[in-house]
C-alpha cells in the first residue's frame, strides 16, 4: 500500500456505493470478566473460520450496534465486537450512580481487548475502530503490533489535547454556535466561564438524579449536534434512551477530563511502530482531524462529517472490508 495516498470514492475502478450486508446475528456471544469483577459482553458473527476482524465502538461509551456487523462479508470475515467498560451490555453500567468508573480507562481498555484475543484463541486480527475506537485501535496497535493484521479507521482521532480542546472546550464552536451557547447556558453561572468539561463531569456525578439527568440530556445535545453536518438540530435517537445518555455522557466527560490517560501526542510519536501493518482511513471532507500515521490510505468522503451515517462514507467502510478480506 504507497504511502500517504488519498483518494476519493469511486476512483478504484469500483461502481456505485456499496449495499449493507444483510442483519447478521451473532453465532457466539458472552461476557468475560476483567479486573475487579467487572464483566465485559462480546460477540462473534460470520464465519468461525474466516479472518479474524475486531469492532472498537466509538464514544466511549456507546457501545456496539447491529449496523457494526453489517459492515463485513459474513463468509469471509469472523466478527468480534464488544462493549468497552460500562456501556452496552458490559456489567457495571455506567448509567448506575454507584459505578464511580475508576477502573474504566485507556490502559484498561487495551488489556481487555488483549484478553479477549487470548479468550477467543486468536492469534492476530483486524482492527477497525472509528472516532475514539479509532484512538483505541492506535492505542492498541502501537501496544501489541504483532497482534495486528491491518486496521480500517474512520473519523480518526489521536487523543491530542488539542483534539479534545476542539471538540468540547470550545474549538468547534465556531461551526456550532448555537448549539455551543445552548451546552454552555445549561450549566449554573458559577461555572458558565469555567472547564466545560470539569463542569459538567460535577453535574453528571451529583447525588441529585434531575440534576445528572439535565446534564446528560444537554450534554447529549451537542453530542447530537457535532457528529453531523450540516449540523442537526434534533436529539439523536440513541440519546432518547435515558439509560444510554447517561451512561454515554459520564463516560465522555471521564475521558476527557484526563485526556484518556495518554501522553500530548504520544500516539503520532509512536506511529513508526504502525509501519508494518496496511491500513485504510476513511475521513470525511468536514471532520477536522488527521492521519495517524503516513503509511496508510486516506479515503476523502467530501460533505461529511463526523458520523458514518451519510451513505457514501458508510460503503467506503464496507470496501475497505471487502479490500482486506482478500488479504
Amino acid at each position: 500500500m504507497s504511502s500517504g495516498n488519498v483518494i476519493r470514492p469511486g476512483t478504484r475502478g469500483e461502481s456505485g456505493n456499496r449495499d449493507l450486508y444483510p442483519p447478521i446475528e451473532p453465532y457466539e456471544h458472552g461476557t468475560l470478566e476483567v479486573e475487579d469483577g467487572e464483566l465485559i459482553y462480546w460477540e462473534t458473527t460470520g464465519n468461525p473460520r474466516g479472518k479474524p476482524a475486531l469492532v472498537l465502538h466509538g464514544g466511549p461509551g456507546s457501545g456496539c450496534v447491529p449496523w457494526h456487523r453489517r459492515l463485513f462479508d459474513p463468509s469471509a470475515f469472523r466478527l468480534v465486537l464488544f462493549d468497552q467498560r460500562g456501556c452496552g451490555r458490559s456489567k457495571p453500567h455506567a448509567s448506575e450512580p454507584d459505578n464511580r468508573l475508576t477502573n474504566n480507562n485507556t490502559p484498561s481498555l487495551i488489556a481487555d481487548i488483549e484478553l479477549l484475543r487470548q479468550h477467543l484463541d486468536v492469534e492476530k486480527w483486524l482492527v477497525w475502530g472509528g472516532s475514539w475506537g479509532s484512538t483505541l485501535a492506535l492505542a492498541y496497535a502501537e501496544s501489541y503490533p504483532t497482534r495486528v493484521n491491518e486496521m480500517i479507521l474512520w473519523g480518526v482521532t489521536t487523543g491530542r489535547r488539542s483534539e479534545f480542546d476542539w471538540l468540547f472546550r470550545g474549538g468547534v464552536a465556531a461551526f456550532f454556535p448555537e448549539q455551543w451557547d445552548l451546552l454552555r447556558a445549561a450549566l449554573p453561572a458559577a461555572d458558565q466561564d469555567g472547564d466545560t468539561v470539569d463542569a459538567y463531569h460535577r453535574l453528571l456525578n451529583d447525588p441529585d438524579s434531575a440534576v445528572r439527568r439535565r446534564a446528560a440530556e444537554a450534554w447529549c445535545m451537542w453530542e447530537s449536534a457535532t457528529s453531523e453536518w450540516p449540523p442537526t438540530t434534533e436529539l439523536a435517537e440513541r440519546f432518547t434512551y435515558p439509560a444510554f445518555a447517561m451512561a454515554y455522557a459520564r463516560i465522555v466527560t471521564h475521558y476527557v477530563g484526563h485526556n484518556a490517560w495518554l501522553e500530548d501526542g504520544s500516539l503520532l510519536a509512536g506511529a513508526a511502530s504502525l509501519n508494518a501493518i496496511p491500513g485504510i482511513m476513511v475521513n470525511g471532507r468536514f471532520d477536522f482531524h488527521h492521519r495517524a500515521w503516513p503509511q496508510a490510505e486516506l479515503v476523502i468522503v467530501d460533505n461529511a462529517g463526523h458520523a458514518p451515517s451519510g451513505p457514501a462514507l458508510t460503503h467506503e467502510l464496507i470496501r475497505a472490508g471487502d479490500r482486506f478480506s482478500r488479504y
